[in-house]
C-alpha cells in the first residue's frame, strides 16, 4: 500500500470515528482483585491500519498524531463505561500531544462527564516515542491533569529516551517497567537488580510499581517475591473488545501463595547448597538456621567460591560432600 493509500486509510477513520478499544487487566496481588485496565487502539480490522504500530507511525507522518489520540481517547473511555469495567482507566498520551499548542484544553475533562467518569479513576499514562525537549512545558501540562483530578503513569520504564529524568521531574503515581526487564527475570540476577532499585525507587518517591508484558509463572512468582503488586501481562489477561465484565472471575494465578524462603542448617554441606541455589535461581542468598529451626544467619551466592558453582558433577564427592559450613 502507498503512502498516499494509508493517508487515505487513516483520514476514513478519523472521520468515521472507526477505532476499535481493546482493554487489558492490571492485576493487584494483593488484594486479588482487577486494580484496572489499559485502553489499546486498533484500526479497523479490514483496514492495513489495524495494527497501532502502522496506525500511529502514519498518524505522526502526517502530523495528525494528536487528533488520532484524540480519537483513542473518546473510544476508550464511552467503551469503558458502557462495559462498567471496574478499577481506573490506563489511557496512552505522547508527550507530543500534550504538548501540541493549539490543542485545546478540557476536552478529556469534558469527555468524562459526558460518560460519567470521574478524573480520579483515570490515569494518565506517558508513552514516550520520540525525545522530550521540553521537560517545564511537559511539566506543566501534568500538573494541569493533576489539577483535576487524573492520576499520572509512566509508561516503558528503561526504554525510553528520558524515562528516568521524567520520573524524576513528573514525580508519577505509577511507573510501569518495560517487558525487557521482566522477560525471564526469574533466570537473569541483573534484571531482578533492575527491578529491585525500582522498587527501592518507587518507596522513595511514593510511587506504585507496574510489572507489564508477564507471561510465564515464573516470572509472576519471582516478582510477587521482590514485592511487586500491581502486575499485567498476557499471563493475567490479554486486550479484549468485548465481555470484560466486572464478574469476569480472576485467573488461578492470582492466588499463588507467597514462597517459602528456603533455608540451610548450619552444617549444611557445599553439595546441599548448590543443589537449593540450582533449584531457586531467583535466590541471591539463603538463610542459615541453627538445629532448632532458628534464623542465625545468611549465606549469599556470590559468597561461595567460583568453582564451588561450577556443576556439582566436576566435584567429586570425598571433596566436598562432607564439608560443613562454620
Amino acid at each position: 500500500m502507498t503512502v498516499a493509500e494509508q493517508l487515505d486509510a487513516l483520514g476514513a477513520i478519523l472521520a468515521q470515528r472507526s477505532i476499535h478499544s481493546l482493554f487489558q487487566p492490571i492485576m493487584c496481588l494483593s488484594e486479588q482483585r482487577v486494580f484496572g485496565h489499559e485502553a489499546l487502539s486498533r484500526g479497523p480490522s479490514n483496514s492495513p491500519l489495524h495494527a497501532p504500530l502502522n496506525l500511529f507511525t502514519i498518524a505522526r507522518q502526517a502530523g495528525r498524531l494528536t487528533e488520532l489520540e484524540a480519537s483513542c481517547r473518546e473510544s476508550a473511555c464511552r467503551r469503558f463505561s458502557e462495559q462498567q469495567l471496574q478499577g481506573k482507566l490506563f489511557l496512552n498520551i505522547s508527550p507530543e500531544s500534550l504538548l501540541e499548542p493549539h490543542y485545546p484544553s478540557g476536552l478529556t475533562l469534558k469527555l468524562l462527564e459526558q460518560v460519567g467518569l470521574p478524573p480520579s479513576r483515570v490515569v494518565i499514562e506517558l508513552t514516550e516515542h520520540t525525545p522530550t525537549d521540553d521537560f517545564q512545558l511537559l511539566s506543566n501540562a501534568l500538573h494541569h491533569y493533576r489539577d483535576m483530578g487524573f492520576s499520572i503513569a509512566i509508561d516503558d520504564l528503561g526504554a525510553g529516551y528520558s524515562s528516568l529524568r521524567l520520573w524524576s521531574e513528573l514525580r508519577p503515581e505509577y511507573v510501569k517497567i518495560d517487558r525487557h526487564f521482566i522477560d525471564g527475570i526469574h533466570r537473569d540476577p541483573l534484571k531482578r537488580e533492575f527491578v529491585g532499585s525500582i522498587l527501592q525507587i518507587a518507596r522513595a518517591s511514593k510511587a506504585r510499581v507496574i510489572a507489564e508484558g508477564i507471561e510465564l509463572v515464573e516470572e509472576l512468582v519471582v516478582l510477587k517475591e521482590m514485592g511487586v503488586d500491581l502486575v499485567q501481562g498476557y499471563l493475567l489477561g490479554r486486550p479484549q473488545e468485548l465481555g470484560v465484565r466486572e464478574s469476569r472471575p480472576l485467573p488461578m494465578l492470582m492466588n499463588i501463595p507467597p514462597a517459602e524462603q528456603p533455608t540451610v542448617r548450619l552444617n549444611a554441606t557445599i553439595g546441599q547448597l548448590l543443589e537449593l541455589f540450582g533449584r531457586h535461581q531467583h535466590l541471591d542468598a539463603l538463610g542459615v538456621v541453627d538445629a532448632d529451626g532458628r534464623a542465625c544467619g545468611l549465606i549469599h551466592r556470590a559468597a561461595l567460591p567460583v568453582m564451588a558453582l561450577s556443576p556439582a558433577s566436576r566435584f567429586p564427592p570425598s571433596r566436598h560432600g562432607a564439608q560443613g559450613l562454620r
